[in-house]
């Protein structure tokens, strides 16, 4: 497969009618959760998501058996869910169960009269098969991920090492927030030392050191954002968040020894999670400590993405998801939507043509901003980079870091406004290397050539190439396109060539 085939090609596999509607009912040890999607699809679209938080692990390690008051909420939950995915009309439901239903004395009858509240079989997923679940949703969501993943629940810890679109063999450790605070009676000293003797001999934590510790789970998210929060950092999206090692052994410290209410803005966490925050601080220190990973990235995706990700054929599991999800915005906000395909195509060719190098990395960002180019048009002139910065930083995607995110958001912006506009994103330029700034200015400065050419239609920009050559950048259009020429355009075109340091020059062909 060539890489162009790659970026070009791949992302129409999974794109395009999503058939019907799929739901995940997850039966955690802290919390049960629906979340349904538009389809099953590479780039899946959450259309509800709920859960409940009923800690049915609570007291397992000591009693044995599922909290009463959990079993309760957790049947009701289901009775609603169950009402919930007949109004959305949704028979694709998957429901499954892990540590908690798993380990418990009382889980067989529990799961029985879980399964008539539901009306459907339930999965009960053993530890290895919930860590090979969570290394697939990791997979799906995090573009060529090389590292540990740690799927952190109520009940029990998860960890399995992923390279590429390959995971190995799954571990399960007794780790989990209710389990851990149960086993240590409430003491921290004491679970840091059931921690530390649980992860003494962990396998997979073997060959971290030096790599990313790809963290799943609510806790886990919880901490991060809390994190985010103090570093007032300029992106409000969990997904792919990347912490440096020693900066989130120190955090993690900081939410171990003081009292959770006292962190600034704990109303960001639910306050029936804050009480575990201190026992996933405590597992993630003691993987820092042991394993010494190079930074720690919060994964958004785990179980029940990794569920959906395993359903996709072959050649759909090979798409991009950035740039599945692009086109999809695309199709959905764009005044034409086969503009997108022509912009990548007309980009291609001037990049090529330019003395500017571009990794494999760098040119499928600058393919997903062709396709996200025109999403705002709806808005008032005067506010479209606006409203196209908030689709890219905040929408869906998976697949792009945040320095990704950002050169989407800027390179948008630029097409609207011009240099101009950066001063008004200076918190998101500050997310981006000099290298990656100048290639958004590059290609906001081309997106606005080529609006002014085709007014974002199909059509035009096939025969109207931008060519760099001989120390010119040259536009060409066939006579019959001589009066589309204009002052405005032959400035953007000034414009784009003095970024590059060439002349300009806009020509007619017969």
């Amino acid at each position: 497969m060539t890489e162009a085939t790659t970026i070009s090609d791949l992302s129409r596999v999974a794109f395009g009618d999503h058939g019907k509607p799929v739901a995940i009912v997850d039966i955690g040890s802290n919390s049960v959760r629906l979340v349904a999607y538009q389809g099953l699809s590479r780039a899946l679209t959450p259309i509800f998501n709920e859960k409940a938080m009923c800690a049915l692990g609570k007291g397992v390690v000591t009693s044995g058996r599922l909290a009463e008051d959990g079993v309760d909420k957790a049947l009701k939950a289901l009775r609603r869910f169950r009402a919930l995915c007949e109004t959305m009309e949704i028979d694709d439901i998957t429901v499954i169960a892990t540590a908690a239903a798993r380990d418990a004395a009382n889980g067989p009858a529990f799961l029985g009269a879980a399964r008539a509240a539901i009306g459907r079989e339930i999965v009960l997923l053993s530890g290895r098969r919930e860590a090979e679940l969570s290394a697939l949703g990791v997979i799906s969501a995090i573009h060529a991920p090389d590292g540990v993943v740690g799927d952190l629940g109520g009940g029990s810890l998860e960890l399995i090492d992923v390279v590429g679109g390959v995971c190995g063999d799954g571990v399960t450790l007794p780790l989990g927030g209710l389990a851990l605070m149960d086993a240590s009676k409430r003491s921290t000293r004491d679970a840091s030392r059931i921690a530390r003797k649980a992860l003494a001999e962990t396998r997979p934590l073997a060959e971290l050191r030096g790599r990313a510790f790809y963290a799943v789970g609510g806790t886990w998210r919880a901490l991060a954002r809390l994190h985010m929060r103090q570093c007032n950092y300029p992106l409000d999206v969990m997904h792919n968040y990347r912490i440096q090692t020693s900066e989130a052994a120190a955090f993690a410290e900081l939410a171990l020894r003081i009292d959770s209410e006292a962190i600034t803005d704990i109303a960001a966490v639910s306050t029936a999670r804050r009480p575990l925050l201190a026992y996933g601080a405590i597992v993630l220190d003691e993987i820092i400590r042991r394993a010494k990973p190079r930074e720690i990235v919060i994964s958004a995706a785990g179980v029940r993405e990794g569920l959906l990700y395993e359903r996709l054929s072959a050649a759909a599991r090979a798409a991009d998801p950035l740039l599945c999800a692009a086109r999809e915005q695309g199709a959905l906000l764009a005044r034409a939507p086969a503009y997108g395909d022509e912009l990548i195509a007309w980009t291609d060719a001037f990049m090529a043509s330019s003395e500017l190098d571009e990794t494999f990395e760098e040119k499928r960002l600058r393919h997903a901003a062709c396709l996200l180019s025109d999403v705002s048009w709806r808005a008032h002139p005067d506010y479209r980079a606006r409203q196209a910065t908030n689709i890219v930083t905040h929408g869906a995607f998976v697949g792009v870091d945040h320095p990704g995110r950002a050169f989407l958001a800027l390179a948008v912006v630029f097409r609207h406004q011009g240099a101009e506009g950066e001063h008004d994103f200076a918190a998101l330029r500050g997310l981006l290397t000099t290298r990656l700034l100048i290639r958004a200015r590059v290609l906001g400065s081309a997106m606005r050539v080529a609006y002014l050419l085709s007014a974002s239609m199909p059509g035009v920009l096939p025969q109207t190439p931008l060519r760099a050559r001989h120390g010119r950048l040259t536009l060409t259009l066939p006579a019959p396109r001589a009066d589309l020429v204009s002052d405005r355009l032959m400035n953007r075109v000034k414009t784009l060539a003095r970024l590059l340091g060439l002349e300009a020059a806009v020509e007619t062909v017969a």
